[in-house]
Protein backbone atom coordinates (compact mmCIF):
# COMPACT_ATOMS: atom_id res chain seq x y z
CA UNK A 1 0.00 0.00 0.00
CA UNK A 2 1.43 3.37 -0.88
CA UNK A 3 2.11 6.09 1.97
CA UNK A 4 0.21 9.19 2.07
CA UNK A 5 1.64 12.05 3.36
CA UNK A 6 -0.14 14.18 5.66
CA UNK A 7 -1.87 16.91 3.24
CA UNK A 8 -2.72 13.85 1.22
CA UNK A 9 -4.32 12.14 3.97
CA UNK A 10 -6.03 14.70 5.37
CA UNK A 11 -7.43 15.26 1.28
CA UNK A 12 -8.54 12.07 1.24
CA UNK A 13 -10.19 11.74 4.99
CA UNK A 14 -12.67 15.20 3.97
CA UNK A 15 -13.71 13.68 0.68
CA UNK A 16 -14.30 10.13 3.09
CA UNK A 17 -16.45 12.64 5.25
CA UNK A 18 -17.87 13.90 2.89
CA UNK A 19 -19.07 10.69 1.00
CA UNK A 20 -20.65 9.02 4.47
CA UNK A 21 -22.35 12.00 4.76
CA UNK A 22 -24.76 11.20 1.93
CA UNK A 23 -25.83 7.67 3.90
CA UNK A 24 -27.23 9.69 6.38
CA UNK A 25 -26.64 7.00 9.12
CA UNK A 26 -27.56 7.91 12.82
CA UNK A 27 -24.67 10.40 13.63
CA UNK A 28 -23.19 13.86 12.97
CA UNK A 29 -25.42 16.08 11.09
CA UNK A 30 -26.74 15.91 7.60
CA UNK A 31 -27.11 19.28 5.64
CA UNK A 32 -26.82 21.37 8.23
CA UNK A 33 -29.35 19.21 11.20
CA UNK A 34 -28.44 16.94 13.43
CA UNK A 35 -29.43 13.10 13.02
CA UNK A 36 -31.58 11.61 15.77
CA UNK A 37 -30.22 8.75 16.59
CA UNK A 38 -33.79 7.60 18.19
CA UNK A 39 -35.30 7.78 14.77
CA UNK A 40 -32.89 5.28 13.15
CA UNK A 41 -34.05 2.12 12.96
CA UNK A 42 -31.32 -0.68 11.85
CA UNK A 43 -32.61 -2.59 9.26
CA UNK A 44 -33.36 -6.40 9.74
CA UNK A 45 -30.67 -7.18 7.45
CA UNK A 46 -27.60 -5.31 8.73
CA UNK A 47 -28.86 -7.48 12.12
CA UNK A 48 -28.76 -10.61 10.18
CA UNK A 49 -25.08 -9.70 8.58
CA UNK A 50 -24.05 -9.49 12.00
CA UNK A 51 -25.65 -12.43 13.82
CA UNK A 52 -23.89 -13.86 11.01
CA UNK A 53 -20.35 -12.62 11.15
CA UNK A 54 -20.29 -13.84 14.90
CA UNK A 55 -21.35 -17.59 14.10
CA UNK A 56 -19.62 -18.02 11.02
CA UNK A 57 -16.11 -16.32 13.24
CA UNK A 58 -16.97 -18.39 16.61
CA UNK A 59 -17.02 -14.91 18.37
CA UNK A 60 -18.92 -13.92 21.17
CA UNK A 61 -20.45 -10.68 19.58
CA UNK A 62 -20.26 -8.49 16.19
CA UNK A 63 -21.09 -4.89 15.29
CA UNK A 64 -21.21 -2.64 12.20
CA UNK A 65 -18.89 0.82 13.04
CA UNK A 66 -19.09 3.89 10.96
CA UNK A 67 -16.01 5.82 11.74
CA UNK A 68 -16.41 9.97 11.40
CA UNK A 69 -14.28 12.55 11.91
CA UNK A 70 -14.31 11.67 15.70
CA UNK A 71 -16.39 9.15 16.60
CA UNK A 72 -17.42 5.56 16.01
CA UNK A 73 -20.63 4.54 16.01
CA UNK A 74 -21.72 0.87 16.07
CA UNK A 75 -25.16 1.12 14.02
CA UNK A 76 -26.56 -2.82 14.05
CA UNK A 77 -24.75 -4.70 17.27
CA UNK A 78 -25.31 -8.42 18.20
CA UNK A 79 -24.07 -9.68 21.66
CA UNK A 80 -23.62 -6.04 23.02
CA UNK A 81 -25.30 -3.08 23.29
CA UNK A 82 -24.81 -0.50 20.37
CA UNK A 83 -22.64 2.29 20.95
CA UNK A 84 -20.51 5.16 20.74
CA UNK A 85 -16.76 5.85 21.45
CA UNK A 86 -14.56 7.95 20.42
CA UNK A 87 -12.54 7.89 17.30
CA UNK A 88 -9.05 7.72 19.44
CA UNK A 89 -10.19 4.97 21.23
CA UNK A 90 -11.33 3.03 18.79
CA UNK A 91 -9.66 -0.04 17.47
CA UNK A 92 -11.44 -0.18 14.23
CA UNK A 93 -9.93 3.43 13.66
CA UNK A 94 -6.35 2.36 13.61
CA UNK A 95 -6.74 -0.33 10.83
CA UNK A 96 -10.26 0.71 8.93
CA UNK A 97 -8.38 2.29 5.80
CA UNK A 98 -5.88 -0.43 5.28
CA UNK A 99 -7.68 -2.05 2.80
CA UNK A 100 -7.49 -5.57 4.19
CA UNK A 101 -8.92 -7.96 7.11
CA UNK A 102 -7.17 -7.39 10.05
CA UNK A 103 -7.62 -10.62 12.24
CA UNK A 104 -6.08 -11.53 15.42
CA UNK A 105 -5.94 -14.32 18.29
CA UNK A 106 -5.18 -12.09 20.57
CA UNK A 107 -5.36 -8.25 20.54
CA UNK A 108 -3.30 -7.79 23.76
CA UNK A 109 -0.16 -8.94 21.90
CA UNK A 110 -0.55 -6.51 18.81
CA UNK A 111 1.73 -3.23 19.64
CA UNK A 112 -1.50 -1.49 17.91
CA UNK A 113 -3.94 -2.39 20.29
CA UNK A 114 -2.20 -3.28 23.28
CA UNK A 115 -2.61 0.18 25.30
CA UNK A 116 -6.18 0.41 23.98
CA UNK A 117 -8.73 0.92 26.44
CA UNK A 118 -10.79 -1.92 24.82
CA UNK A 119 -8.42 -4.36 25.30
CA UNK A 120 -6.37 -3.08 28.33
CA UNK A 121 -9.62 -3.46 30.75
CA UNK A 122 -10.22 0.34 31.12
CA UNK A 123 -13.38 -0.49 28.84
CA UNK A 124 -12.92 -4.08 28.02
CA UNK A 125 -10.86 -6.87 27.79
CA UNK A 126 -11.19 -7.55 24.20
CA UNK A 127 -8.67 -10.81 23.09
CA UNK A 128 -9.54 -11.95 19.50
CA UNK A 129 -10.22 -9.56 17.44
CA UNK A 130 -11.30 -9.07 13.20
CA UNK A 131 -12.16 -6.19 11.57
CA UNK A 132 -13.19 -6.00 7.75
CA UNK A 133 -13.06 -2.24 6.07
CA UNK A 134 -16.29 -1.58 4.46
CA UNK A 135 -15.58 0.01 1.16
CA UNK A 136 -17.81 1.54 -1.55
CA UNK A 137 -18.01 1.06 -5.07
CA UNK A 138 -16.35 4.45 -4.85
CA UNK A 139 -13.35 3.59 -2.80
CA UNK A 140 -14.62 5.38 0.50
CA UNK A 141 -13.93 3.10 3.39
CA UNK A 142 -17.44 4.04 5.89
CA UNK A 143 -16.21 2.02 8.71
CA UNK A 144 -15.68 -1.71 9.75
CA UNK A 145 -17.51 -5.28 10.38
CA UNK A 146 -16.15 -6.36 13.40
CA UNK A 147 -16.33 -9.29 15.71
CA UNK A 148 -14.76 -9.87 18.83
CA UNK A 149 -14.04 -11.99 22.40
CA UNK A 150 -13.21 -12.07 25.64
CA UNK A 151 -10.78 -14.62 25.50
CA UNK A 152 -8.30 -15.72 22.39
CA UNK A 153 -9.36 -17.45 19.74
CA UNK A 154 -7.69 -18.07 16.14
CA UNK A 155 -9.01 -17.06 13.12
CA UNK A 156 -8.54 -20.05 9.82
CA UNK A 157 -8.79 -19.28 5.96
CA UNK A 158 -12.45 -20.30 5.64
CA UNK A 159 -12.85 -17.76 8.73
CA UNK A 160 -11.65 -14.85 7.27
CA UNK A 161 -13.12 -15.33 3.92
CA UNK A 162 -16.38 -15.26 5.10
CA UNK A 163 -16.10 -11.85 6.97
CA UNK A 164 -14.95 -10.42 4.04
CA UNK A 165 -17.89 -11.61 2.08
CA UNK A 166 -19.94 -10.96 5.02
CA UNK A 167 -18.63 -7.49 4.61
CA UNK A 168 -19.21 -7.23 1.47
CA UNK A 169 -22.69 -7.57 1.69
CA UNK A 170 -23.66 -4.61 4.34
CA UNK A 171 -21.57 -2.14 2.21
CA UNK A 172 -24.55 -3.58 -0.51
CA UNK A 173 -27.30 -3.02 1.80
CA UNK A 174 -25.83 0.40 2.48
CA UNK A 175 -25.80 1.03 -1.06
CA UNK A 176 -28.88 0.01 -1.41
CA UNK A 177 -30.51 2.41 1.12
CA UNK A 178 -28.28 5.07 -0.53
CA UNK A 179 -29.83 4.26 -4.09
CA UNK A 180 -33.32 4.12 -2.76
CA UNK A 181 -33.27 7.25 -1.13
CA UNK A 182 -32.14 8.63 -3.92
CA UNK A 183 -34.62 7.37 -6.46
CA UNK A 184 -37.30 8.60 -3.77
CA UNK A 185 -36.03 12.22 -3.67
CA UNK A 186 -35.67 12.26 -7.38
CA UNK A 187 -39.16 11.43 -8.12
CA UNK A 188 -40.21 13.88 -5.78
CA UNK A 189 -37.74 16.78 -8.07
CA UNK A 190 -40.04 15.34 -11.10
CA UNK A 191 -42.96 15.65 -9.82
CA UNK A 192 -42.77 19.43 -8.21
CA UNK A 193 -40.79 19.96 -12.04
CA UNK A 194 -43.63 18.37 -13.45
CA UNK A 195 -46.30 20.69 -11.31
CA UNK A 196 -44.12 23.12 -12.57
CA UNK A 197 -43.97 22.84 -16.28
CA UNK A 198 -48.04 22.44 -15.76
CA UNK A 199 -48.50 25.86 -14.28
CA UNK A 200 -46.03 27.60 -16.46
CA UNK A 201 -46.93 25.99 -19.86
CA UNK A 202 -51.36 27.17 -18.79
CA UNK A 203 -49.58 30.71 -17.77
CA UNK A 204 -47.64 31.23 -20.88
CA UNK A 205 -50.38 29.25 -23.32
CA UNK A 206 -53.01 32.10 -21.14
CA UNK A 207 -50.62 35.35 -22.41
CA UNK A 208 -50.09 33.48 -25.93
CA UNK A 209 -53.92 32.24 -26.47
CA UNK A 210 -55.14 36.06 -26.36
CA UNK A 211 -53.44 37.78 -28.65
CA UNK A 212 -53.43 35.60 -30.87
CA UNK A 213 -57.28 35.07 -30.75
CA UNK A 214 -57.18 38.65 -31.01
CA UNK A 215 -55.21 38.48 -34.31
CA UNK A 216 -57.77 35.86 -35.98
CA UNK A 217 -60.39 37.76 -34.92
CA UNK A 218 -59.52 41.32 -36.37
CA UNK A 219 -57.88 38.96 -39.78
CA UNK A 220 -61.60 37.43 -39.71
CA UNK A 221 -63.15 40.94 -39.88
CA UNK A 222 -60.73 42.36 -42.11
CA UNK A 223 -60.96 39.66 -44.93
CA UNK A 224 -64.54 40.52 -44.90
CA UNK A 225 -64.31 44.03 -44.42
CA UNK A 226 -66.04 45.77 -48.64
CA UNK A 227 -62.68 47.55 -49.44
CA UNK A 228 -60.39 44.53 -49.21
CA UNK A 229 -60.57 42.84 -52.89
CA UNK A 230 -61.02 39.16 -52.56
CA UNK A 231 -58.80 38.14 -55.13
CA UNK A 232 -55.96 41.08 -54.15
CA UNK A 233 -52.51 41.09 -52.80
CA UNK A 234 -54.50 42.27 -49.36
CA UNK A 235 -56.70 39.47 -48.86
CA UNK A 236 -54.02 37.04 -49.42
CA UNK A 237 -51.82 38.34 -46.98
CA UNK A 238 -54.73 38.25 -44.51
CA UNK A 239 -54.91 34.61 -45.59
CA UNK A 240 -51.62 34.00 -44.59
CA UNK A 241 -51.72 35.81 -41.16
CA UNK A 242 -54.88 33.73 -40.54
CA UNK A 243 -53.19 30.65 -41.40
CA UNK A 244 -49.95 31.37 -39.60
CA UNK A 245 -51.82 32.58 -36.25
CA UNK A 246 -53.84 29.36 -36.30
CA UNK A 247 -51.21 27.19 -36.70
CA UNK A 248 -49.57 28.67 -33.49
CA UNK A 249 -52.71 28.93 -31.26
CA UNK A 250 -52.73 24.92 -32.19
CA UNK A 251 -49.59 24.58 -31.33
CA UNK A 252 -49.64 26.40 -27.79
CA UNK A 253 -53.04 24.59 -26.91
CA UNK A 254 -51.45 20.91 -27.70
CA UNK A 255 -48.26 22.24 -25.52
CA UNK A 256 -50.52 22.57 -22.89
CA UNK A 257 -52.11 19.40 -23.13
CA UNK A 258 -48.86 17.79 -23.18
CA UNK A 259 -47.82 19.43 -20.09
CA UNK A 260 -51.02 18.56 -18.23
CA UNK A 261 -51.08 14.63 -19.32
CA UNK A 262 -49.29 12.15 -17.68
CA UNK A 263 -49.53 13.08 -13.94
CA UNK A 264 -52.41 11.21 -11.56
CA UNK A 265 -54.61 9.11 -13.43
CA UNK A 266 -58.24 7.67 -12.27
CA UNK A 267 -58.65 4.45 -13.56
CA UNK A 268 -62.25 3.48 -13.86
CA UNK A 269 -63.97 0.10 -16.08
CA UNK A 270 -64.91 1.68 -19.85
CA UNK A 271 -65.20 -0.89 -23.25
CA UNK A 272 -62.66 0.07 -25.78
CA UNK A 273 -66.03 0.82 -28.09
CA UNK A 274 -67.24 3.84 -25.79
CA UNK A 275 -64.31 5.92 -26.25
CA UNK A 276 -63.58 5.12 -29.92
CA UNK A 277 -67.28 6.20 -30.85
CA UNK A 278 -66.57 9.57 -28.81
CA UNK A 279 -63.09 9.84 -30.84
CA UNK A 280 -64.95 9.25 -34.05
CA UNK A 281 -67.94 12.14 -33.55
CA UNK A 282 -64.39 14.56 -32.83
CA UNK A 283 -62.55 13.58 -35.96
CA UNK A 284 -65.94 12.94 -38.23
CA UNK A 285 -64.53 16.43 -40.63
CA UNK A 286 -61.47 14.61 -41.24
CA UNK A 287 -62.68 10.95 -41.34
CA UNK A 288 -65.40 12.25 -43.92
CA UNK A 289 -62.80 14.04 -46.06
CA UNK A 290 -60.87 11.43 -46.39
CA UNK A 291 -63.79 8.32 -46.36
CA UNK A 292 -61.72 6.76 -43.77
CA UNK A 293 -63.37 3.23 -42.20
CA UNK A 294 -62.56 2.33 -38.48
CA UNK A 295 -63.13 -0.44 -37.36
CA UNK A 296 -62.79 -1.79 -33.28
CA UNK A 297 -62.57 -4.82 -31.45
CA UNK A 298 -64.43 -4.04 -28.29
CA UNK A 299 -62.89 -5.09 -24.88
CA UNK A 300 -63.61 -3.81 -21.39
CA UNK A 301 -60.16 -1.51 -19.95
CA UNK A 302 -59.43 -0.31 -16.96
CA UNK A 303 -58.04 2.90 -17.64
CA UNK A 304 -57.98 6.63 -17.21
CA UNK A 305 -60.78 7.17 -19.94
CA UNK A 306 -60.34 10.64 -20.63
CA UNK A 307 -55.92 10.20 -21.16
CA UNK A 308 -57.08 7.13 -23.10
CA UNK A 309 -59.31 8.71 -25.32
CA UNK A 310 -57.10 11.78 -25.93
CA UNK A 311 -54.65 8.90 -26.97
CA UNK A 312 -57.29 7.07 -29.40
CA UNK A 313 -57.68 10.58 -30.94
CA UNK A 314 -54.09 11.20 -31.78
CA UNK A 315 -53.02 7.85 -33.13
CA UNK A 316 -56.35 7.63 -35.38
CA UNK A 317 -56.25 11.35 -36.80
CA UNK A 318 -52.57 10.80 -37.20
CA UNK A 319 -53.95 7.21 -39.15
CA UNK A 320 -56.19 9.30 -41.02
CA UNK A 321 -53.60 12.37 -42.03
CA UNK A 322 -50.87 9.60 -42.99
CA UNK A 323 -53.06 7.65 -45.11
CA UNK A 324 -51.43 5.96 -48.31
CA UNK A 325 -52.32 8.11 -51.52
CA UNK A 326 -55.08 7.36 -53.88
CA UNK A 327 -56.71 4.42 -51.31
CA UNK A 328 -59.45 6.04 -48.10
CA UNK A 329 -57.61 4.95 -44.59
CA UNK A 330 -58.05 1.82 -43.14
CA UNK A 331 -58.19 1.40 -39.58
CA UNK A 332 -58.43 -1.12 -37.25
CA UNK A 333 -58.51 -0.39 -33.43
CA UNK A 334 -58.28 -3.99 -31.07
CA UNK A 335 -57.37 -4.57 -27.70
CA UNK A 336 -56.51 -7.46 -25.58
CA UNK A 337 -56.93 -8.12 -21.70
CA UNK A 338 -54.87 -10.72 -19.92
CA UNK A 339 -52.30 -9.65 -16.98
CA UNK A 340 -52.01 -6.60 -18.93
CA UNK A 341 -53.99 -4.57 -21.22
CA UNK A 342 -52.96 -3.49 -24.81
CA UNK A 343 -54.33 -1.45 -27.21
CA UNK A 344 -53.28 -2.08 -30.71
CA UNK A 345 -54.09 1.15 -33.60
CA UNK A 346 -53.30 -0.55 -37.27
CA UNK A 347 -53.25 1.54 -40.38
CA UNK A 348 -52.32 0.86 -43.98
CA UNK A 349 -50.72 4.39 -44.66
CA UNK A 350 -47.54 5.48 -45.27
CA UNK A 351 -45.74 3.71 -42.51
CA UNK A 352 -42.58 5.12 -40.32
CA UNK A 353 -38.90 3.99 -41.34
CA UNK A 354 -37.48 1.56 -38.59
CA UNK A 355 -34.56 4.07 -37.83
CA UNK A 356 -37.62 6.89 -37.08
CA UNK A 357 -39.94 5.32 -34.87
CA UNK A 358 -38.21 5.37 -31.45
CA UNK A 359 -37.14 9.19 -32.48
CA UNK A 360 -41.30 10.24 -33.22
CA UNK A 361 -42.24 9.40 -29.98
CA UNK A 362 -39.99 12.42 -28.27
CA UNK A 363 -41.74 15.92 -28.13
CA UNK A 364 -41.22 17.68 -31.52
CA UNK A 365 -39.94 15.70 -33.85
CA UNK A 366 -41.57 15.24 -37.17
CA UNK A 367 -40.12 13.61 -40.01
CA UNK A 368 -40.47 16.49 -42.80
CA UNK A 369 -41.05 13.84 -45.33
CA UNK A 370 -42.77 15.45 -49.02
CA UNK A 371 -46.47 15.36 -48.83
CA UNK A 372 -46.74 15.12 -44.77
CA UNK A 373 -49.42 17.20 -43.52
CA UNK A 374 -48.47 19.87 -41.50
CA UNK A 375 -47.84 19.14 -37.96
CA UNK A 376 -45.94 20.06 -34.34
CA UNK A 377 -44.82 16.79 -33.32
CA UNK A 378 -46.45 16.57 -30.21
CA UNK A 379 -48.81 13.97 -30.50
CA UNK A 380 -47.02 10.76 -30.39
CA UNK A 381 -45.47 12.42 -27.24
CA UNK A 382 -47.99 12.60 -25.54
CA UNK A 383 -49.71 9.65 -26.73
CA UNK A 384 -46.10 8.11 -25.18
CA UNK A 385 -46.92 9.67 -21.78
CA UNK A 386 -50.45 8.60 -21.41
CA UNK A 387 -48.80 5.00 -21.54
CA UNK A 388 -46.60 5.87 -19.33
CA UNK A 389 -48.66 7.36 -16.75
CA UNK A 390 -50.64 4.39 -16.84
CA UNK A 391 -47.46 2.02 -15.83
CA UNK A 392 -46.93 0.77 -19.25
CA UNK A 393 -45.06 2.12 -22.85
CA UNK A 394 -45.78 2.30 -26.60
CA UNK A 395 -43.97 0.85 -29.67
CA UNK A 396 -44.16 1.33 -33.19
CA UNK A 397 -43.98 -1.50 -35.77
CA UNK A 398 -45.13 -2.01 -39.42
CA UNK A 399 -48.50 -3.29 -40.34
CA UNK A 400 -47.96 -6.40 -43.09
CA UNK A 401 -48.23 -5.03 -46.36
CA UNK A 402 -47.11 -1.74 -45.67
CA UNK A 403 -48.47 0.48 -42.64
CA UNK A 404 -48.18 1.34 -38.78
CA UNK A 405 -49.06 -0.23 -35.65
CA UNK A 406 -49.22 1.33 -32.85
CA UNK A 407 -48.81 -1.24 -29.42
CA UNK A 408 -50.14 0.59 -26.24
CA UNK A 409 -49.00 -1.50 -22.93
CA UNK A 410 -51.92 0.20 -20.59
CA UNK A 411 -50.50 -1.47 -17.43
CA UNK A 412 -52.43 -4.34 -15.67
CA UNK A 413 -56.04 -5.22 -15.93
CA UNK A 414 -56.87 -5.33 -12.14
Amino acid sequence: MSVLHADEWDLEELARQTALQDYRLPYGETDGLPVDKRDYETPPELLNLVKLAVRVSGMDAGVINIITADQQHQIAAVGVDAGVCSRDDSMCSKVFRSGSITALADASLDPRFADNPFVNGRIADVRAYASVPLVTGSGYALGTLCVFSLRAIGFGVEQREGLEILARQVVEVLELQLTTRQLVEALEVVRRSNEDLAGFAARVSHDLKNPLTAILGYTELSEQDDDVEPSGPAARYFSIIRGSASRMLSTVEEVLEFSRIGGTISRRSVRLGTMVNAVLQDVLPLSSAYDAVVTVQDAPLLVDQAQVTALLQNLVSNAIKYSADGRPPRIEVLASVGETQVLRVVDHGRGIPAEDRTRVLEPLVRLQRDGDPAGTGIGLATCSRIAAAHGGSISLAETPGGGTTVTVDLGPAA
